[in-house]
């Protein structure tokens, strides 16, 4: 076998052994039997919230074990792939392909061993917002929430869209919405900050280069567990005939929400759902993140830690996408940077979470 073919095995294998003293497989099995024992409780689904919770939590921790044995199966049968190969004067393509892909995957494992926050393995709840710019900036906040939706759907995740405000040209002022998964909290909360875009503006007679800013702010999803209590007495509730394009009953009755937080004064609302009912319960869902989020900022003392950012504006920004004079998407925190910013916009943004979490990780260490 070829030295340098050598020598990249051994480093996968060397990966890979760190991520299973992490990951730790044997408590995975162990985990995996008791849950299996509540799961065949008859009694089990008296409580189906703790129902839900053990089916959930069992599925995603034989998913795990079993994406683990699989690569460590598919690393141990590589270099027979290789002597196979040679043995029978082939080309190496397969075995490459096959070398490839698996460096891709345990890089990826990797990464995931990284998001052990409190929250990391949580929902994502997503509020983008435009700012400096104009209707660039609104129209840059609709591309924006476009690539968070494209990187969701090739990953096999649900998007529900809780509310959209557009602007009167176009793009939108603002939208709120949750990615759904194991583990989108901790890898979409790199996003957050100020996203800068420079272009040669569509909306400019003149056809001049113009730059805009738009807000990213990712929240973890609140759980039960997370004993946000809020009295009906802090919330003013207002009702009011949803907005912008719509369909069947959603922009004909009063069913768009508004709840106002009086103590803290955020302003939550939710216009996507067919009935004010629904809209409510998503509203206060978001306000419960926003609530817990501000209470993870004062318990840590660092205001910036995770919370939600600042002023989209010059001086801000985390990440540059720049589609003239040169092309190039840019992260002004890791240097990470791609030269084709078509798929960064249609989601193509993986790179970017793992540099992002990279990053973050050894920001922590240095701490």
């Amino acid at each position: 076998m070829r030295p340098e073919l050598s020598a990249a095995l051994d480093d996968l294998n060397s990966t890979l052994t760190t991520i299973e003293k992490v990951m730790d497989p044997e408590e995975m099995s162990a985990r995996v039997r008791e849950l299996e024992q509540q799961a065949a409780d008859p009694s089990l689904w008296d409580d189906p919230d703790h129902a839900q919770q053990v089916t959930s939590e069992l599925s995603a921790v034989q998913g795990k074990l079993r994406k683990l044995t699989d690569l460590r199966q598919r690393l141990e049968d590589l270099p027979i792939m290789y002597e196979l190969a040679e043995e029978e004067g082939e080309g190496d393509e397969l075995a490459d392909e096959e070398l490839a892909d698996m460096r891709a995957q345990i890089e990826a494992l990797e990464v995931q061993t990284m998001l052990s926050g409190d929250y990391d393995q949580r929902e994502a709840l997503i509020n983008i917002r435009s700012g400096a710019g104009g209707v660039d900036a609104a129209d840059w906040a609709e591309m924006l929430m476009r690539m968070y939706t494209r990187w969701a759907e090739k990953n096999g995740h649900k998007v529900d869209v809780y509310d959209i405000s557009y602007a009167e040209e176009a793009g939108i002022k603002s939208a709120t919405f949750v990615i759904h998964g194991d583990y989108m909290y901790g890898q979409l909360s790199v996003e957050q900050g100020a996203h800068r875009l420079v272009r040669i503006s569509p909306f400019d007679n003149q056809g001049r280069r113009q730059t805009s800013f738009a807000e990213v702010e990712v929240l973890p999803v609140v759980e039960k567990v997370d004993s946000i209590d809020i009295p009906d007495a802090d919330v003013r509730v207002d009702v009011y005939r949803s907005s912008g394009p719509g369909g069947q009953s959603v922009n004909t009755t009063d069913s768009a929400v508004r709840l106002t937080h009086i103590p803290t004064g955020i302003v939550v609302t939710c216009q996507n759902e067919k009935s004010q009912i629904q809209n409510k319960a998503s509203a206060m869902r978001v306000l419960q993140a926003k609530l817990l989020e501000q209470k993870r900022q004062e318990e840590r003392a660092e205001m910036d830690a995770l919370g939600a950012g600042g002023q989209a504006s010059w001086g801000n920004q985390m990440r540059s996408y720049v589609l003239h004079p040169y092309q190039m998407v840019k992260d002004l925190r890791t240097n990470y940077e791609v030269n084709d910013p078509s798929k960064v916009l249609d989601g193509d943004i993986d790179g970017f979470l793992e540099s992002g979490i990279r990053w973050r990780m050894a920001q922590q260490q240095a701490e």
